[in-house]
């Protein structure tokens, strides 16, 4: 990843974080040296971990209620809205229009790429929520403990300043910043997934236009709203990061986030697009009589669309160990810290209804064709 410096020097508090960046020393722990509730605490927090960690559906609700735990770690509020789309886009891929314009061959390889990246962030993040919950309730910085869970050292520092200094934007951002550093050769440019999988990518998120939006859904006035943002050039690490950051600024919007809040609190997660828009999804295959078509724009019709739950179309698998390997080797990495101007208009509803009309064209020219 290419950081361009800046001509300007760094305000405070991003100096502060850049030298203690470049005062690397060792950075690891001697479990042999742990006290007992040292020993009992890690062990819980692998426990709870592994629980979490099981499928989408579960890190999506851990996320969350941790967030209500502990509401100055936005981030996983973050965490869980963007595990919602997860969760969404594995079951496209089992419902009523992908399959039809996929190989299963494919869906199985993009599952298992959309799972690991869930997978290793939850893997790699929930372990520090759970060290910032004992900080808290110990009364003490236990970010000491970080490299028993394999966690970069970028985040040690940025978590002891965060203990230090409470600034909610900053520890979000460097989350987002680890988190897409964590997946990138593991998951982005991992030879297993690289192929099969961009090429998967590339055709649903190009050409049919349906995996390039990371969607808030609330309600206004009974209406369905979508805010979020069209995602483009997954494969760039920096872009990730951006789009991350707008994320985070579009879903804590005080013109969106108290609507987009109620949704999570109200609406389980199931993976099924019927969560959020029930008159145009729905969970079996046959469409009840009582469902109506619902209109896009352009004079376009939607018919309604089956979106099954997730845990009824894709059982748990036993993942591999990560990768023990810190990301971090560059204290530059502190100017991906700065903050980025917000999205003009994160309103998305009218491109989503576009990429549903599209995939359903292109569903109906496959079965002209005969292919």
């Amino acid at each position: 990843m290419a950081i361009i410096k800046p001509s300007i020097p760094l305000p405070y508090p991003l100096n502060s974080i850049k030298k203690r960046l470049q005062n690397k020393k060792s950075y690891y722990v001697i479990k042999d040296q742990l006290s007992e509730d040292e020993h009992e605490l890690m062990s819980q927090i692998l426990c709870e971990t592994r629980h979490g960690n099981r499928n989408n559906i579960t890190r999506t609700d851990a996320y969350l209620r941790f967030y209500l735990q502990f509401p100055e770690i936005e981030w996983s509020f973050l965490a869980h809205m963007v595990s919602r789309n997860a969760g969404w886009n594995m079951t496209d891929l089992k419902g009523g229009l992908l399959p039809k314009l996929l190989t299963n061959e494919q869906q199985q390889y993009f599952f298992h790429f959309l799972e690991r990246s869930n997978w290793l962030i939850f893997q790699d993040a929930y372990p520090q929520l759970r060290l910032y919950e004992a900080s808290i309730r110990l009364g003490k910085n236990m970010f000491y403990l970080l490299p028993l869970f394999g966690v970069s050292y970028f985040m040690k520092v940025i978590w002891d300043y965060f203990y230090e200094d409470r600034q909610r934007s900053l520890i979000t951002t460097a989350l987002i910043i680890n988190e897409q550093n964590y997946i990138e050769n593991r998951v982005i440019h991992n030879p297993q997934y690289a192929k099969t999988n961009m090429e998967a990518l590339e055709f649903i998120g190009q050409q049919m236009m349906q995996m390039n939006q990371i969607m808030f859904p609330f309600k206004e006035e009974s209406r369905v709203r979508l805010v979020g943002l069209n995602v483009y050039h997954f494969e760039s690490l920096t872009k990730r990061i951006n789009i991350g950051k707008q994320l985070y600024q579009v879903l804590f919007h005080p013109n969106y986030y108290p609507a987009i809040y109620q949704f999570a609190l109200t609406t389980r997660h199931s993976g099924s697009r019927q969560d959020y828009w029930p008159s145009l999804f729905h969970e079996t295959q046959h469409v009840p009589l009582k469902r109506i078509k619902v209109k896009a724009p352009g004079n376009w019709w939607l018919k309604p669309l089956f979106s099954p739950k997730l845990r009824d179309v894709w059982t748990d698998i036993h993942h591999p160990n990560s990768e023990n390997e810190d990301w971090y080797t560059d204290w530059r990495t502190v100017y991906l810290l700065d903050k980025i101007n917000a999205p003009k208009n994160p309103d998305i509803l009218t491109a989503y209804h576009h990429t549903l009309v599209k995939l359903q064209l292109a569903v109906k020219i496959k079965e002209w064709i005969g292919e």
